[in-house]
Formats: C-alpha cells, structure tokens, sequence
C-alpha cells in the first residue's frame, strides 16, 4: 500500500489552531519524542503560540505552507520574501512521521517556491548550534554551514525556556538553482 500524496497549501487564518499544535507536539514536550527532532532536553515552555502563527500568516512577503495527506495536516513552513533570498523557519512534521520522506518533500517544495514565487537566490534559516543531528540533516540537502551566529533571546519565554546558558543560533545557507 502506497502513502498518499502530500498536497500544499498557504495557510489561513482558520489553520492557526492546529499549526500551533503541530509545532509544539514536534519540538516540545513528551509527545515530540516520538520523532527525532525535540527540543525538549534544550528548552521547556512553549516553541510557539497563537498570535505568533497569525502573525506569519497575516505578515507582508510571508507565507505559511501547509502539507496535507488525505487533507490531514503534516507538516508546515514558514517562508518570507528578504530581497534577493529567503528565510525558512517554523519547520515542523508531525512526530510519528519523521524519517519517512515528508520532511525533505516539505523543504523542497519550500525552495521550489522561494525559487520560482519570488526569484530567491538563495533560502536562509537559522538552527540552534546545538542541534548537532538537525544540522548534519541540513547539510545533506545542500544547506551550509557559515559559522555566523545570533544570540539566542534569553528571557523571552515565547522562544521557550532555555534548559543551558550556551544556545545561539547559526545561519545556514542553501543556493537554490
């Protein structure tokens, strides 16, 4: 028996609900161990709430991609239009689906719309240096590592609550063709 086929669509204000859902339940909490991309043993708290997702959906040169299988969500995307690239984030799958293709179909069709809705040269995304396994996945879809960090917002709980004193981000990036 075959997968059903991931279909895509932006997200509206309606979807808010289960993309926060789908968010938390990839990255935080006991029920994001059930795939291998927790971030539960480096933050507590929340990755993401309601007026954070409206706010991606709403804002100027952003979208917000969801795949679907049999109209189920999946999995989803933040993409923004920066000028001549641009930045992907808010990247979640739903756990018990992670390692089986849907992430790698996400992030393409991600670059594929960057590429060809707005003439990106390039798709950015920044990733806790920590994440060590996260950004060797990264590297394999032709994501590079360029050693430029940010600082991790220490202090504002809507990022979640940092279990170490040591997280910042670093900034990958991908030439799309």
């Amino acid at each position: 028996m075959t997968q059903a086929v991931l279909t895509y669509r932006d997200a509206t204000a309606d979807d808010v609900p289960d993309v926060v859902a789908l968010v938390e339940s990839a990255y935080r909490g006991e029920a994001s161990r059930a795939g291998w991309t927790t971030e539960a043993d480096l933050l507590e708290g929340r990755r993401t709430d309601p007026d954070g997702v409206a706010d991606v959906i709403a804002r100027d040169r952003s979208r917000l991609l969801l795949a679907e299988r049999d109209g189920v969500l999946v999995a989803c995307c933040q993409l923004e239009h920066r000028g001549d690239h641009a930045y992907f984030g808010m990247f979640a799958v739903r756990p018990t689906l992670q390692g089986g293709g849907v992430g790698r179909a996400v992030i393409a069709e991600a670059e594929r719309r960057a590429r060809t809705d707005w003439g990106a040269a390039d798709l950015h995304m920044t990733v806790i240096r920590q994440r060590e396994d996260l950004i060797r996945w990264y590297e394999r879809r032709g994501y590079r590592r360029t050693g430029e960090m940010s600082p991790f917002p220490y202090g504002d709980e809507r990022f979640g609550i940092p279990q170490r004193d040591d997280l910042e981000f670093e900034l990958l990036v991908k030439p799309l063709p």
